[in-house]
């Protein structure tokens, strides 16, 4: 969709989750989309950054709860806030989002705490997505998988239509031995979370497979109102909705819903493992964010916000150092950081 042709695409961001997987570092007071994580700024500035350029997207529209909204307002700077009331995962957020805009209006949905390495190929990717949305389709992003990792959801990819493929099937996280199949059959690509639809045509789907959720998202914003810098939907109508994915209310249902790959350097920075895999390691695969002393070391990565970390002849090891708090983990039990007392704010 070269030149004119290309459709000014309004940018859906979404703030939401805790972020357990990166306690202690991601706190209630101090969320995951907020830290500079990976590279200059946080991960919600690049998020930002990504669609800022006007001449392709339109000023971001920011889902997010109320205690996100000082975060948003320090670190946002031309934007549109729709505070949601309550949490009720991410298809009552996009309907909110949908809802406030023009049937036509394309959106360009995108989680708030993702890490992206190419840019250029996330805006090819989304050229490819928005010429599939044009023809009436809900398209999401996937990302070839290098590796059988379980700790993602799955898109196998069915039949080619045009710059991509109508969507077989979802998978949630599955077990490594199914993985492995996935990733040796070469159909399936990680989901990313990334979505691109007109908003009245994910309205009629939402209306299509999940009416009451429709019909309490349109009452929600009817009755809402703009107060300062956020338009906050009415409480009630909204606390009615049955938390939901966009993935299970809508995409899994549809008969609309295809699938573009983007080879776009993607990471959901979901935990410690995954934060470590996005950065750059030295010639021992160790990557060091503090004062450290590393011996005999292969694949550590040490993270302090002071003290010195020295750490001798371990391997696959995350040591972290927060204030008051010390985390230190195998790299293949950070997917378990989230149950530790800690992280559950006890």
């Amino acid at each position: 969709m070269p030149g004119g042709s290309r459709p000014v695409i309004q940018p859906v961001i979404l703030c939401g989750g805790a972020g357990t997987r990166l306690w202690p570092l991601s706190r209630p007071e101090r969320p995951k989309p907020f830290l500079p994580l990976v590279g200059e700024g946080t991960l919600f500035e690049q998020a930002l950054g990504r669609v800022a350029d006007t001449s392709r997207f339109a000023a971001p529209l920011v889902v997010a709860g109320e205690a996100h909204a000082d975060f948003i307002a320090s670190q946002a700077h031309c934007h549109r806030l729709i505070v949601e009331p309550v949490a009720r995962n991410t298809a009552p957020a996009i309907a909110l989002a949908a809802q406030s805009v023009t049937p036509d209006t394309f959106l360009l949905v995108c989680p708030s705490d993702h890490h992206i390495a190419d840019e250029a190929a996330f805006l090819a990717g989304v050229d490819k997505a928005a010429t599939l949305a044009r023809e009436g389709w809900l398209v999401c992003f996937g990302v070839e998988p290098d590796r059988p990792e379980t700790g993602y959801g799955y898109i196998e990819r069915g039949a080619a239509e045009g710059a991509g493929h109508r969507i077989a099937r979802f998978v949630e996280k599955p077990d490594e031995a199914a993985a492995r199949v996935y990733l040796a059959s070469g159909d399936f690509a990680w989901n990313a979370g990334i979505f691109v639809f007109r908003a009245g045509d994910f309205l009629e789907e939402l209306a299509r497979h999940r009416p009451e959720m429709a019909g309490h998202v349109a009452a929600a914003m009817e009755r809402g109102q703009q107060q300062g810098a956020g338009f906050y939907p009415d409480a009630e109508a909204f606390a009615a909705i049955t938390a939901e994915s966009i993935d299970y209310a809508v995409m899994e249902n549809t008969a609309r819903g295809a699938v573009v790959s983007a080879a776009m350097g993607w990471s959901d920075i979901g935990n410690w493992d995954a934060l470590m895999a996005a950065q750059d390691e030295d010639a021992q695969g160790n990557v060091a964010a503090a004062k450290h002393d590393l011996v005999d070391c292969t694949n550590v990565m040490v993270r302090s916000d002071g003290p010195r970390v020295s750490v001798l002849g371990l391997d696959d090891v995350v040591v972290v150092v927060d204030g008051d708090e010390v985390l230190v983990t195998r790299r293949t039990s950070a997917q378990k950081v989230a149950t530790l007392k800690g992280a559950r704010g006890e």
